[in-house]
């Protein structure tokens, strides 16, 4: 018997307790909350917290990105704490810790204390966003995880538009520090019951079958297949990511108003959403590698069509819409990936580190992408190089 047929035989029974629909549903509100108040709610509000202090909007985006850098880091802590005392204190802690936060965000004085507030919401984003709650999913539902995992992520990617609107409203008629304050009330008040009613306590006991492989973290990071498949994921995010989130200067590049540039952007959005149900339609039951090569292989595709065709603007716009709905379905492709090479048992643990470096890749893919453009002299020049870049870890996805 194959280490693979180990892994999805010990995976065939899920754990999922009492009302597995109302607790994924639960999950998946907490994740909306979560993304929309500790990730897009500064995106919407940093203007107009550099408006009302004069802090520079680069300073103030540094201090955000300084609090995702630790929300990687602080993820591989996390991921062990999940696997050994389950989701519930971890999860409905991070809650806690993220309200904190935000409430230092409100009232931080400077811009120092504000980017130390950030870095204390960072330690919260990695104990309720996606790592987590992908932690929570493939522990629950073991090999059945694909179909919750989706839900899940449809529900993350409505956050932006549900509380990008709620947030501008906000500051409407509240200063910023009003607002900041009043969306750390929300996230207590929503999410911490919700974690706590919904979420195990302790993950059920289950006996080892007596030829099951079980990894470690260690043990995992000393093979070469986890460093190809490192290498292979951080490459295709820095050019999904970097060009995805240029889209603005991309597309005013190629002769789009400001107006229509910033509405395909949102469309790019909209696609990822089309792209996470496109994970459901993506081989499954096959080699773990083929997946990773498919979306690495969509990815250069599209990145390619983006950076070298002229137009028309509906075709520019469908074209973008389709590298959306990649960077989607490699979303959860990535959040598959440890579980369908080593098995779901110290999941948490192995995940954090795995995902560690990537999320800080994508943390620094918008600089990255600025960079190149500069470099190569236009962003349609930076997006044919990271389509590029997109080709090469398709064919280092074969090794993983």
């Amino acid at each position: 018997m194959s280490r693979t047929d180990r892994i999805d035989r010990v995976e065939a029974s899920p754990v999922p307790a009492g009302r597995p629909g109302l607790r994924l549903a639960a999950l998946s509100i907490g994740q909306v909350v979560s993304w929309g108040i500790l990730y897009y709610a500064m995106i919407v509000a940093a203007p107009e917290v550099a408006r009302e202090t004069g802090w520079s909007l680069v300073a103030i985006t540094a201090a955000f990105s300084a609090g995702l850098v630790v929300s990687a880091l602080a993820g591989v802590f996390v991921g062990r704490l999940l696997d050994e005392r389950g989701p519930r204190t971890v999860m409905s802690l991070g809650s806690l810790v993220g309200a904190v936060g935000l409430v230092g965000v409100a009232s931080a004085p400077d811009l120092v204390l504000f980017a130390g507030a950030w870095i204390v919401c960072g330690i919260a984003q990695s104990a309720v966003l996606y790592q987590a709650a992908f932690t929570v999913i493939t522990r629950r539902y073991g090999a059945r995880r694909q179909l919750p995992m989706t839900i899940l992520t449809l529900a993350g990617g409505l956050a932006s538009t549900i509380f990008a609107p709620i947030v501008a409203g906000l500051l409407a008629v509240l200063d910023w520090r009003a607002t900041f304050l009043v969306l750390a009330a929300v996230l207590a008040i929503i999410t911490v019951p919700l974690h706590l009613l919904s979420l195990e306590r302790r993950w059920p006991h289950r006996h080892a079958v007596h030829d099951e492989a079980v990894h470690t973290v260690s043990s995992v990071l000393r093979t070469r297949r986890f460093w190809m498949l490192e290498n292979t994921m951080i490459t295709v995010s820095v050019a999904l990511m970097s060009t995805t989130l240029a889209a603005v200067p991309l597309y005013m590049e190629k002769g789009l108003t400001f107006e229509f540039a910033a509405l395909a952007l949102g469309l790019i959005g909209a696609g990822q959403v089309i792209g996470r149900l496109l994970f459901l339609v993506l081989p499954h039951g096959v080699r773990p590698w083929v997946p990773v090569a498919i979306v690495c292989a969509l990815a250069a595709i599209s990145l390619a069509a983006l950076a070298l065709v002229p137009g028309p603007i509906w075709l520019l716009i469908v074209i973008g819409v389709v590298a959306g709905a990649v960077r989607g379905a490699y979303t959860l492709v990535q959040a598959s990936a440890v579980a369908d090479r080593w098995g779901t048992r110290n999941y948490g643990a192995i995940n954090g580190a795995f995902a560690a470096p990537i999320t800080i890749a994508m943390a620094l893919s918008p600089a990255i992408g600025a960079a190149v453009a500069t470099g190569v002299g236009s962003y349609a020049a930076m997006t044919a190089v990271m389509a590029g870049l997109a080709f090469v870890a398709m064919l280092t996805a074969r090794a993983t």
